[in-house]
């Protein structure tokens, strides 16, 4: 059983999910984010609105029920005040602290329960933060807790996800449980491409049309109704990428980073028009039956967010090979729990 902080939609869960973790308890600030995790995840009650700097062990175990000793905490702390897109990321930023107080709760849990591991997913710039020493500091109060420590720098390209999306995993197995070597998950040689993930899909309905329009494939498969000129005067061509606001994707090709806001959605290789929320979900590589709630900004918030399902698998899978000694064996060739793109009418419209 595990703690699940800044779990968003859940893509990080799934992926534990897929590596049979299974999440007791998951904490997120945003309700639509909380509500697709609760649909998707879990009894449906698993993750609650909550913001991370109040929790403490008495809260956790009154939403749990008794006293709540997981076995692992996992999380990935905001990035927006690490992230190369923010131009102000040297100011301060109350959301930098939000990684000290991941790595407190999970040692306070340690402290009373002795946690097998942790694991924290952020953008390769926190290692930056504070000239190196926020992140510095943390892994020091790991390894002076009993936890071997390991960065991992890892693209979902390598993984099994059509999108190159560099990450950093911060790892830490507790030495007295570790039974091998904290080794980096093995790569996929094989790439997949925008089409491997979308292609074959009909045209999804347009956020203007969603009232009147019958249930599409997905209840997901919505995009923004399309406005610019440049939809239709054939000024886009297939992976045009100058700029961030027309960054058009080639069916050949994987998609650059899924980090989506302010009407920055890529647009789809047919050229008239953005990506998407199902298509967007696809090439982050959720599995095809994982619905999102809320407005359409919320679902792509929800999506640009998320961790990778696959990529989360295989780093989970990882530090369980570390706790079981497996690391240290030859493994097996990866087996890839992606699911197809759904291509009949199998979902209804959600409310």
């Amino acid at each position: 059983m595990l703690l699940s902080l800044f779990c968003g939609c859940g893509g990080l869960d799934i992926g534990l999910e897929k590596a049979e973790l299974r999440v007791g308890l998951a904490y997120e600030l945003r309700g639509s984010a909380v509500r697709s995790y609760n649909r998707n995840l879990g009894d449906g009650n698993v993750a609650r609105v909550g913001d991370v700097r109040s929790l403490t062990l008495a809260k956790l175990d009154e939403d749990f029920g008794s006293v709540f000793q997981p076995r692992g905490v996992v999380g990935g702390p905001p990035c927006q005040s690490f992230s190369r897109a923010n131009a102000l990321r040297k100011a301060p930023d109350a959301r930098s602290e939000l990684v000290r107080e991941f790595f407190s709760l999970a040692l306070a849990l340690h402290r009373r329960c002795e946690l097998d591991f942790i694991i924290m997913e952020n953008v390769p710039e926190v290692e930056q933060a504070d000239g190196g020493r926020l992140l510095e500091r943390e892994l020091n109060r790991l390894r002076r807790a009993g936890f071997s420590v390991r960065k991992m720098h890892l693209n979902a390209i390598n993984f099994g996800v059509a999108q190159s999306r560099e990450r950093l995993f911060v790892t830490a197995v507790n030495r007295n449980k570790a039974a091998g070597t904290l080794r980096s998950p093995p790569i996929d040689k094989e790439r997949r491409t925008v089409w491997d993930a979308i292609g074959g899909l009909p045209e999804p309905i347009h956020f203007a049309e969603v009232a009147k329009a019958g249930a599409p494939i997905h209840p997901n498969h919505w995009c923004m109704t399309p406005r610019s000129r440049r939809f239709s005067d054939g000024s886009l061509t297939p992976g045009y990428s100058r700029g961030r606001s027309f960054k058009t994707l080639a069916w050949d090709q994987p998609s650059p980073t899924v980090s989506y806001g302010h009407r920055e959605v890529h647009v789809h290789p047919n050229c008239r028009r953005r990506l998407s929320v199902y298509e967007a979900m696809l090439l982050q590589g959720f599995p095809a039956d994982v619905i999102l709630d809320g407005t359409l900004s919320d679902q792509l918030s929800q999506v640009s967010e998320a961790v990778p399902p696959p990529l989360a698998e295989q780093v989970a899978l990882a530090v369980t090979s570390a706790l079981t000694g497996l690391a240290d064996q030859v493994l097996p060739a990866r087996q890839l729990s992606i699911q197809p793109p759904a291509e009949e009418a199998a979902f209804q419209l959600s409310a």
